[in-house]
């Protein structure tokens, strides 16, 4: 299928089936938005993206990273590996694993236990002490055991408080991931384009390819500290060319219409380190770092009128 007919509504894909996380950090998105949107389930991170490549969606909204497990793999490497695709928004959602069931089923006959493998490393304490004899089942996502569960092919489910009402099961035993306060980071992505405009309190995010020569990430991320941007996130992803060899995914305070950014930017592009700019967007949680007296709009512009002045002769 092609690029689908205009509606006047947007088409978001997600991670489905209903009742996911993804779906709750949908609706949250959306509701910050202007328009009517409507949300359709797809049945992995990669087909729901496909749907956004190919135009059948205007939108995908996806995990990024958790604060318990880390990185999600699938998204990262479809972001580096993938058709280009541009993040315009950002949503924390709290996670919260309730043990859902079929009505009436007691704790004795739980055999299996289903959730997405992220959400098992959230839960793996609280099985090995309450229910030790339980299968662990991993799915394509916690909702997707609840939905196993309501079709009688698992006993119980590790999945958000409304995948039970989804699904017509019941909580029998609520809030069981070990860590409290977890919560997941969701991007929205789009279609390249214009990033949204500038809020002042923007992140960036970037895919970096270095040589594999002593000192060369080093050099590269005192591009960020030359120019005082502060880094939030670096992590590591092979390039599946060899073993040992690497891109890394940063994030950084700062929007690309900021002069500090756009000269890091430029100075990466120079430098042949810049595998991909993945997009500015408002940030969701936190606030930028307050930009260096030097890294400021106001500095970059006397700087560059002082150069001027003297290229002119005065």
């Amino acid at each position: 299928m092609g690029q689908r007919e205009s509606t006047g509504r947007q088409r978001w894909a997600y991670l489905g089936p209903e009742g996911t996380f993804t779906e709750q950090a949908s609706r949250a998105l959306a509701e910050r938005l202007t328009g009517p949107i409507d949300l359709a389930p797809a049945g992995s991170v990669s087909l729901a993206l496909d749907e956004v490549r190919t135009g059948r969606a205007d939108a995908a909204c996806v995990a990024m990273e958790s604060s318990v497990e880390g990185a999600v793999p699938v998204t990262q490497d479809e972001l580096t590996h993938g058709e280009p695709l541009l993040i315009t928004a950002e949503a924390y959602v709290p996670v919260t694993f309730d043990l859902l069931v079929r009505p009436g089923t007691d704790r004795s006959a739980i055999r299996t236990v289903g959730a997405h493998p992220h959400g098992h490393a959230q839960i793996r304490g609280w099985l090995a002490a309450e229910l030790p004899a339980a299968e662990a089942v991993m799915t394509a996502s916690n909702a997707a055991a609840a939905a196993a569960v309501a079709a009688g092919e698992l006993d119980a489910a590790a999945a958000a408080p409304v995948a039970g009402s989804r699904y017509g099961l019941q909580t029998l035993v609520a809030d069981v991931g070990e860590v409290r306060d977890a919560v997941t980071r969701f991007v929205l992505l789009r279609r390249p384009d214009r990033p949204p405009a500038p809020t002042g309190n923007d992140r960036t995010s970037l895919v970096l390819s270095v040589g594999n020569h002593p000192g060369s990430l080093l050099t590269v991320l005192g591009e960020f500290a030359s120019r005082g941007i502060n880094l939030t996130r670096l992590e590591s992803r092979p390039t599946r060319s060899r073993m040992g060899v690497y891109y890394f995914l940063v994030d950084a305070d700062g929007h690309l219409n900021d002069p500090a950014m756009a000269d890091v930017v430029a100075a990466l592009i120079r430098r042949q380190a810049l595998l991909r700019w993945l997009g500015s967007y408002p940030r969701a949680a936190g606030v930028n770092e307050v930009t260096a007296d030097f890294a400021t709009p106001d500095a970059y512009r006397q700087a560059d009128d002082q150069v001027r002045r003297w290229q002119r002769g005065g």
